[in-house]
């Protein structure tokens, strides 16, 4: 039987190879489980991943259309962003919910705790479902231009279904909020 609870790694030398305010990618010798020598390289996030689905009282959904640089493709997925480390997730939850939307919550329900790409990073998300929700402005980053879309969430559902919305804390939310809704929890 396999201990889960060992590391069958054994790390032999780590150097830092690029850092910015956001990630630190280091470089890696290690003996990999099979004791061969090999390299990793691990991406360090700096924040926390933080997505939040606003529910209304009618399953009505809002969400967020923005070009991403890195695919160099514009994408729909729910508010979303970065959280400092030594802050309470729900508080991050919050800000980027009323920046990307201008939506204020009454309640949060932490849904979701995931690992976004465990193979190569240590990036941390939390998802939340907003309900109990009133409308001001919004005030999206200077970085950010964004689309907001409201729509009934069975159409975000069949988004994900349709491969429309590709964003692993949007799929991730959708199908557990989906599943919830099924299993009279929420």
């Amino acid at each position: 039987m396999i201990n889960e609870q060992k590391n069958p790694w054994t790390l032999l030398n780590k150097k830092d190879v690029y850092e910015s305010p956001w990630i630190k990618v280091s470089h890696h010798e290690v003996l990999n489980p099979a004791g061969n020598f090999g390299t990793y390289s691990v991406v360090h996030f700096k924040k926390l991943a933080i997505g939040v689905l606003p529910l209304d009282k009618n399953n009505f959904t809002w969400i967020v259309g923005q070009y991403r640089y890195p695919l160099e493709v514009f994408t729909w997925e729910i508010p979303e962003g970065g959280g400092d480390l030594n802050v309470d997730p729900i508080e991050t939850a919050k800000r980027e919910l009323l920046e990307e939307c201008g939506i204020i919550a009454e309640h949060f329900t932490l849904i979701q705790q995931l690992h976004t790409s465990n193979s190569a990073t240590d990036e941390v998300a939390y998802i939340f479902i907003a309900q109990n929700l009133s409308f001001t402005k919004s005030q999206p980053d200077e970085d950010e231009e964004l689309h907001i879309k409201k729509i009934h969430f069975d159409e975000l559902y069949e988004m994900v279904l349709t491969g429309k919305v590709t964003d692993s804390l949007s799929v991730s939310a959708v199908l557990k909020t989906k599943l919830m809704m099924l299993e009279g929890k929420l």
